[in-house]
């Protein structure tokens, strides 16, 4: 099942610090490090790399295509400057088998950068979304042909809202299915959240989108029921080391998470959400497909950066399975 994926790519300006300055305060950081980022590219890396279960390697991608081997390609639309960061983005993404043939190179607007700040493992993120900002709904629409052909469409809030709404429709009409991740944290019309199939909000998406606290599994209940009660078949909230929450009709249940050693929380939403999207393109009913995301959520935070951290496929059948051999020794 193809899964298209509509949103942002930024380039990650990434700074260690041992704590946040104060108002005014300069202090010194202990590394930096830049990396492909983006929650669109960041969801669209992590959904290839996923789906490739042959171990073969990408082709050289002079097409701007991309073979995803398992019948689940990995299709993205967005918007990239025509600077060195958007050449750096474009290349990641075919590397990862990608389909970049959708993308537009924008010379009058700079390539996305959001610049994190990392604290014993915690983000701060700052966004400046440059072309991103400038996928239109027009844009949606000159490629409807595109959303006759997909399965899921995976979709965030990086990118202009009317835009998501007319991605959202036009997935509707073609019936895909419709994943949204509602990152970065706003408030969201219940109409359009009506028509999404799966929600994947954190506990302070979840806040924005109800009024209503998030902070424990308790309250991020309550919250959830509120969401069910706007149209949403499906909402998936999750809660950092407090694992997951996910309803089953009016029923709720809460996945634990295996406690890891965290060294970097960028890109774990994401990776989430682009792993629910191969889980279901693959048919995985709801309890399986949450354990498989639990595991490449739980991954991604294990190493730094967003998409260096994304987990491949044999990695994660590796957590999920300790009995079989080694990542490395597997053929």
């Amino acid at each position: 099942m193809n899964i298209l994926v509509i949103g942002s790519l930024n380039m990650d300006l990434i700074i260690d610090t041992p704590r946040m300055p104060a108002q005014g305060e300069t202090i010194l950081g202990s590394g930096f490090q830049t990396a492909p980022g983006g929650k669109g590219a960041n969801q669209a890396v992590a959904a290839a790399r996923l789906g490739k279960k042959d171990g073969r390697q990408p082709d050289d991608g002079r097409n701007g295509r991309s073979d995803n081997h398992t019948g689940g390609h990995v299709r993205m639309i967005g918007c990239l400057g025509t600077d060195g960061f958007g050449d750096i983005l474009t290349e990641n993404l075919v590397r990862d088998h990608v389909d970049t043939s959708l993308l537009e190179r924008l010379s009058g607007h700079p390539t996305g950068v959001a610049v994190i700040v990392l604290e014993n493992g915690n983000n701060r993120i700052i966004v400046a979304p440059g072309a991103n900002a400038a996928l239109r709904p027009e844009r949606i629409d000159e490629l409807e042909p595109v959303f006759r052909e997909c399965g899921i469409v995976l979709v965030q809030l990086e990118i202009p809202l009317e835009t998501v709404e007319r991605a959202i429709a036009l997935a509707r009409r073609h019936r895909a299915m419709v994943i949204l991740n509602p990152a970065p944290a706003r408030a969201l019309p219940d109409s359009l959240l009506s028509q999404v199939d799966v929600l994947t909000p954190n506990e302070s998406e979840c806040a924005a989108l109800t009024g209503l606290p998030a902070g424990t599994v308790e309250e991020a209940g309550q919250a959830l029921l509120a969401l069910l009660d706007k149209g949403i078949p499906r909402v998936i909230v999750t809660l950092g080391g407090n694992g997951v929450l996910y309803n089953k009709g009016r029923e709720l249940v809460h996945n634990p998470v295996q406690e890891v050693q965290v060294v970097d929380t960028t890109a774990a939403g994401d990776s989430f959400s682009g792993a629910l999207a191969v889980a279901f393109s693959e048919g995985m009913d709801i309890d399986a497909a949450i354990d498989f995301a639990n595991a490449v959520g739980t991954l991604t935070v294990m190493k730094a950066g967003a998409q260096p951290s994304l987990p491949t496929r044999a990695e994660v059948e590796d957590f999920m399975n300790p009995k079989h051999p080694p990542v490395e020794d597997r053929h």
